[in-house]
């Protein structure tokens, strides 16, 4: 017999058993027990054989900044299965039953940390976030102006440095929103030591959690609201440089620190790293803010996306925008998708995976075009160019 459900509070113990097997790691039972004890057994579900556990995965209810504005998420996480049950198509089963749990929950967008990029491109997820990785020498470490606040050490804390993580964060689409536990199990058992940068009047503006351990030192975030905080968290790590030969430090995509050194030839890359899907197009949609001021009044766009796993989301859309900057009108016009080819100027097509790229700003829509992943005419696209402002896409958090 065939079940698929969540899972039971005794049956933590063989999904982590499960994870373990499948990811090739083995966890000391003292942390065993603390998991089991932290987990919730509904976030996850399971498909079962005969009562056994074969497959499964985790949902985890979160919040994504997107534009500023809030977003409820669904963070898939974990998705494994014994390999004695492999190929056959228990993983498919499970995704598509989180896309239809996802959207009962209004978890419009979701994100997860591929294994294999192309393998979810299969379920519409698509390669959203990237990041930079530099490594420097203490000789190539930059040598800002001396910023006019301080640096005080400070014991790690949620109430002291959320609220600066939550103004940098909403720079960017896709951080998510740190809870006490998160900040507490995710962010503070990195050891190291935590600074934070105060301006001249006395403003918390920045923090840096660092470590420096074998003459190593290790950025874990690097976070400042102005470029006063930047040079002063920047000046606070050049003054620890006879303790460290090598720096390393993950940065936004956008990051432009190579600029700012008198060395620009250091050591970095763009690291692949999370990949995102809409889960429910029309309600993304008319939560998104967009740019009106610059569109002619009433502007209207039909928008056929192609979605075979999630069918609420495939068929044509239309997007209004008849107002001052705010939220569009967004309605299900049919439930099958038409064609952008040859079509009038105000319509355009595409699959959900590009549909998910272009609404988080990792591609424009003048690039997805030249690309051929978005069709249409070249005055409906630039139509939607004008009203999706560009933002970096960024996911500082592993989940």
């Amino acid at each position: 017999m065939i079940e698929i459900r969540t899972l039971r509070q005794e049956e933590l113990r063989d999904s982590l058993n499960l994870s373990m097997y499948a990811f090739q790691y083995v966890l000391p039972e003292e942390e065993i027990v603390e998991r089991l004890a932290e987990a919730d057994p509904e976030q996850t579900w399971g498909f079962f054989i005969d009562g056994k556990l074969a497959a499964k995965l985790t949902i985890f209810d979160m919040t994504t900044w997107i534009y500023d504005k809030p977003f409820k998420m669904g963070g898939v996480a974990g998705v494994a299965s014994l390999p004695e049950h492999r190929r056959q198509g228990m993983v498919s089963q499970l995704l598509s039953k989180a896309l239809q749990v996802m959207k009962e929950r209004g978890q419009t967008i979701s994100y997860l940390h591929p294994f294999a990029v192309a393998f979810y491109r299969k379920f519409g997820w698509e390669l959203s976030m990237t990041y930079k990785r530099y490594e420097l020498q203490t000789s190539q470490l930059p040598r800002m102006q001396q910023a006019g606040g301080s640096i005080i050490r400070v014991t790690p804390s949620a109430a002291v440095l959320n609220p600066i993580y939550e103004a940098y964060a909403k720079q960017f689409n896709g951080p998510i929103e740190r809870t006490q536990d998160w900040w507490d199990s995710r962010i503070f058992k990195k050891k190291g030591h935590v600074g934070v940068y105060l301006n001249a009047a006395g403003e918390p503006r920045g923090y840096l959690h660092y470590q420096i351990e074998n003459y190593e030192c290790t950025i874990h975030e690097l976070v400042y609201l102005d470029q006063d905080s930047k040079s002063g968290l920047w000046k606070f790590i050049s003054d620890h440089d006879s303790m460290f030969r090598k720096l390393t430090l993950q940065a936004p995509p956008d990051d432009d620190l190579p600029f700012e050194l008198e060395d620009p030839r250091i050591k970095q890359e763009i690291g692949a790293y999370f990949s995102a899907r809409i889960v429910d197009v029309e309600g993304f949609l008319n939560q998104l803010e967009l740019r009106h001021a610059c569109l002619p009044a009433d502007t209207a766009l039909s928008l056929h996306v192609r979605d075979e796993q999630a069918p609420w989301n495939h068929g044509t859309f239309e997007l209004r925008l008849n107002g001052p900057e705010g939220t569009a009108v967004v309605t299900k016009t049919a439930e099958e998708p038409g064609s952008a080819d040859g079509a009038a100027a105000d319509e355009l097509a595409c699959d959900i995976r590009t549909l998910t790229v272009l609404l988080l700003g990792s591609k424009s829509a003048a690039e997805l075009h030249r690309l051929g992943r978005l069709q249409g005419h070249g005055s409906a696209v630039e139509l939607l160019q004008a009203a999706l402002p560009r933002r970096a896409c960024y996911l500082p958090d592993f989940f």
